[in-house]
């Protein structure tokens, strides 16, 4: 699922774009979950709401938070987003590679246009699922690139996703995060698993990942160790 954001402070210019959208977009594969009127107000979402949105038509000039202020906080915690400005004027054009956005449209966006630019963003978005972990819980969809997750441990029958010092909670095994992503992550006990770049320290029956002392199981000692030496030389 693609999922679309929208930020204008005016509504018709919202509307607007939200009919061009929908007449380019894959029904049941691409959808535009949240509209924003404000540049603040879409900040703040994102910074509580990681990974529920894969791309963002931001326009830039909006009062009081313009465009590429919003996107300049916002690249503070989220990297991944794909941007693409909407502008009246093409004098902010050379403004979008400071917060790396994909592109920029112009008013009113041509469908053609529209339409390469979706094109792009569904190659994009392949690439990165490929780099990413995505899960849902009760407060939405969740996507973190693999490479900001620490950890996993499993509790009961939830699933927790550590990222940058917070914790995530879903429902799931962890037997199946494994299988999703054993090629990248390495599973030291029954209940942890864990990303092999985010380790700082290996003893004999524990690793510390970030700050955090994780035990290693008798049973999973030998493969632990050989697949945790492998990154921590480099060979991974």
């Amino acid at each position: 699922m693609l999922r679309i954001g929208i930020c204008d402070d005016e509504p018709d210019a919202r509307d607007v774009l939200h009919i061009q959208l929908e007449k380019i977009m894959i029904e049941g594969s691409e959808e535009i979950v949240y509209e924003f009127s404000s540049g603040g107000g879409a900040v703040r979402w994102f910074k509580s709401h990681p990974g529920e949105i894969d791309l963002l038509f931001l326009d830039v000039e909006m009062e009081g938070m313009n465009g590429l202020e919003a996107a300049k906080q916002i690249r503070q915690f989220d990297e991944e987003l794909m941007i693409v400005f909407v502008t009246g004027y093409s004098d902010y054009v050379f403004d979008g590679y400071l917060v790396n956005a994909m592109d920029y449209i112009m008013k009113p966006a041509e469908t053609e246009r529209l339409r390469a630019l979706m094109n792009r963003v569904r190659r994009m978005l392949h690439e990165k699922r490929e780099r990413n972990y995505t899960f849902k819980n009760t407060d939405g969809t969740f996507r973190f690139p693999l490479s900001d997750i620490s950890y996993f441990y499993s509790e009961k029958r939830k699933v927790f996703c550590v990222s940058r010092g917070k914790e995530y909670a879903f429902y799931g095994k962890l037997d199946d995060v494994e299988r999703e992503l054993s090629d990248r992550f390495v599973r030291i006990h029954k209940r942890f698993l864990v990303n092999p770049e985010r380790v700082v320290q290996m003893g004999a029956d524990f690793v510390t990942v970030d700050e955090k002392q994780l035990p290693i199981s008798r049973a999973m000692k030998e493969s632990a160790a050989a697949g945790l030496a492998k990154s921590m030389l480099g060979g991974m």
